[in-house]
């Protein structure tokens, strides 16, 4: 049995100070605030212990994309998310062609046996051209129920979520068949009215894609899925909290109106997170990274971002006032309510009988060290 104990660690709903954690075998067998029963195996007395961070929504980091289809390039953005506490990764494939597509799930599914990442994400192709963003609009199409299930087949179960524009033709049999197949279908790139997304999310859509961008603005008179997603209380709802998707004045707000266990917040991170500005491509997109802006080359569109999910946790906890509240909240936001909305049951909070997942933070809240399944993996 290994004991770590922490001056300041997050434990399910509450902040301890101090507090202990029990580990055996990669599981957390025991927990509690105050001094640990005996002397720990480790003790971070001047550091925050936080869940391991869950980025349901990410392209890839360090230079490699998810959609490259090559398995070194897949354990490599895994690997440098992992630095920035990332503990469980749901890798997201951009729009492609059919055959591109089954090539890319076939490998990720192949590195999710692996346990380099915990599933797949599709966001695409199934969505609207006229909110396309960084997606190549011209190998958008409507849902077709046989490649929808040649992607299940091929996938195995490892298809955690898919994101559609509901007012597609075939999007209401395509939610129905996924949800079926127990996969989370996300609200996204849509154009979709505020009835259209109602019907889609009584079909049973339970997530919307980095809400606010690459959707349907809210208008008094049209309130477009925003709204529609914001008020529903099945909804998680994804922000891509970075300063620059969304003005923090607004993710406040959602946070305020909603609750820290509806908001996910997710890097949705492309290849360039790590690396110094510079021109790299989404899917088959080209993108121009400019003072650690992505956008699609000779245009204003933002191509995903270069953040990362340490980054996220900071700004929410200090736009959040800094206060031990601010530290629950933003740990729910950045590893509870997203492994909540994936349905991964294991992860995502400090607490017995989950996996041993954890981030030890500075006192400036940078990454120190990162517990994955009971193991210290890297000192950064």
């Amino acid at each position: 049995m290994t004991l770590v104990a922490a001056g300041t660690i997050v434990l399910e709903d509450r902040v301890c100070k101090p507090g202990w954690l029990a580990i055996s075998a990669g599981r957390i067998i025991d927990c509690a605030p105050g001094p640990p029963p005996r002397p720990p195996d480790y003790d971070f007395a001047n550091h925050v212990v936080v869940p391991g961070f869950v980025d349901m929504h990410v392209h890839g980091g360090g230079g490699a994309s998810y959609a490259d289809g090559i398995g070194s390039q897949i354990e490599q953005a895994a690997e440098f998310h992992l630095r920035h506490g990332t503990t469980t990764t749901v890798a997201s494939l951009v729009t492609a062609s059919p055959e591109d597509l089954l090539r890319q799930v076939r490998v990720l599914t192949e590195m999710t046996r692996q346990k380099t990442v915990a599933g797949v994400h599709l966001e695409g192709p199934w969505l609207s051209a006229v909110r396309c963003g960084a997606h190549d609009a011209s190998l958008m199409r409507n849902p077709d129920p046989a490649e929808i299930d040649a992607l299940l087949t091929a996938a195995d179960g490892t298809i955690r979520m898919v994101t559609l524009a509901p007012e597609l033709p075939g999007s209401q049999d395509a939610i129905t068949r996924l949800a079926d197949a127990d996969v989370v279908v996300a609200i996204g790139h849509t154009d979709a009215g505020y009835d259209d997304a109602q019907r889609a999310i009584e079909s049973g859509a339970t997530v919307g894609t980095h809400v606010f961008n690459a959707m349907r603005p809210l208008h008094h008179r049209e309130p477009g899925p925003a709204l529609a997603l914001l008020e529903d209380p099945r909804i998680t709802v994804e922000l891509i909290a970075d300063g620059v998707h969304l003005h923090p004045a607004l993710v406040r707000q959602v946070i305020e109106t909603v609750g820290p266990d509806r908001v996910a917040l997710v890097t949705d991170a492309m290849a360039a997170a790590g690396l110094p500005d510079g021109s790299f491509r989404m899917g088959a997109v080209e993108v121009e990274v400019t003072e650690r802006v992505a956008r699609v080359r000779g245009t204003s569109t933002i191509a995903g971002s270069t953040t990362t999910m340490d980054k996220l946790f900071r700004t929410a906890v200090g736009q959040l006032g800094g206060s031990d509240e601010a530290l629950v909240k933003a740990a729910r936001m950045t590893a509870t309510t997203p492994a909540h909305a994936l349905k991964l049951d294991r992860v995502g909070s400090l607490r017995v009988g989950m996996d041993a997942n954890c981030v030890v933070l500075e006192e400036d809240l940078r990454v120190q060290q990162v517990m994955r399944n009971g193991s210290w993996l890297l000192h950064c």
